[in-house]
């Protein structure tokens, strides 16, 4: 099995379509074809359902899509390790993060690893923690900062950035507005704005209602903070977000209250193994963790 296989495999199956893939690969689409074709042979089955509009991963491919993208990665480490150990740091640093993710100043960050380390390519993806941990674990990211996962595995690990409280913030006419600390039993009848589901805060939220036994309703779901603070100043809603949001520019009309009893909303960074973690990853948590011994707000 060569690589140049798997990689055109890997692909074909991220742009479900070979004439797309080959020219990202800059190869023909003939050439291609035989290459996937061969991988095929090799393994004895077939990994694509072609159609005349696009193609589609079988059973197998998706099998296979999981061990190509993780044997890439490792071979992408391995690659920029030897580099490394020649005292230049090269390749790609592709990393994911939520969005205003507590613990790090990810644009500040960024900046600093490009000035020491200019050949370095970035690649910057915001998503989910959910999405973020499964392309930690596939290879596909270098590292992560998202919230804590539930468990780690034999391919994530997670290195605890910081925890905070979670507030419930709403309009300054809510009735809850002048009062103290807020419970799930408080906030039963409610309708909220909140992220999807996949997002950390909604997770975290969500988390709490379940274990309190208090069914809530989402009724506006939002993938940014600021439309999620708009939509709570309007009125239209309460939210439950991590303390940290409290303090944006968008936020300082709105009531903020306790959450009483919440989980901590826990951030970290996600990892692959110490093995597969490239160099670039390694330099970047450095700078990171240099900061929070010295007492300097992370970033």
């Amino acid at each position: 099995m060569e690589l140049r296989h798997l990689q055109h495999f890997v692909a074909v199956a991220e742009d479900r379509h070979f004439t797309r893939a080959a020219e990202r690969l800059m190869v023909s689409q003939s050439g291609l074809s035989a290459s996937v074709r061969a991988l095929e042979r090799e393994l004895q089955a077939p990994l694509f359902v072609r159609t005349t509009r696009s193609v589609m991963l079988t059973e197998a491919g998706r099998a296979l899509l999981v061990e190509a993208e993780r044997i890439l990665a490792q071979v992408r480490a391995a690659r920029e390790a030897v580099a490394a150990v020649q005292g230049v740091l090269r390749g790609t640093l592709s990393l994911g993060t939520e969005q205003c993710i507590a613990g790090v100043d990810v644009a500040r960050l960024l900046a600093r690893f490009r000035r020491r380390h200019p050949d370095v390519e970035i690649r910057l993806r915001q998503a989910g923690s959910g999405a973020l941990a499964e392309e930690v674990a596939a290879g596909r990211l270098d590292l992560a900062f998202a919230v804590r996962p539930q468990t780690d595995t034999d391919q994530l690990r997670s290195v605890p950035l910081t925890s905070e409280p979670m507030t419930v913030l709403c309009h300054p006419t809510h009735p809850l507005a002048d009062g103290g600390p807020v419970t799930p039993e408080d906030l039963g009848g409610e309708a909220f704005v909140d992220f999807h589901p996949d997002w950390g805060p909604r997770r975290t939220t969500d988390a709490v209602f379940t274990g309190a036994g208090v069914q809530r309703t989402v009724t506006l779901e939002v993938n940014d903070v600021h439309s999620l603070l708009d939509l709570v100043h309007e009125g239209l809603g309460v939210a439950v977000v991590p303390r940290h949001f409290g303090h944006k520019r968008e936020a300082s009309t709105l009531a903020s209250l306790p959450f009483r009893g919440a989980a901590e909303y826990e951030t970290v960074a996600m990892l692959p193994p110490q093995e597969a973690t490239s160099p670039a990853a390694r330099a970047l948590m450095g700078l990171l963790t240099a900061d929070v011994k010295d007492g300097v707000p992370a970033g």
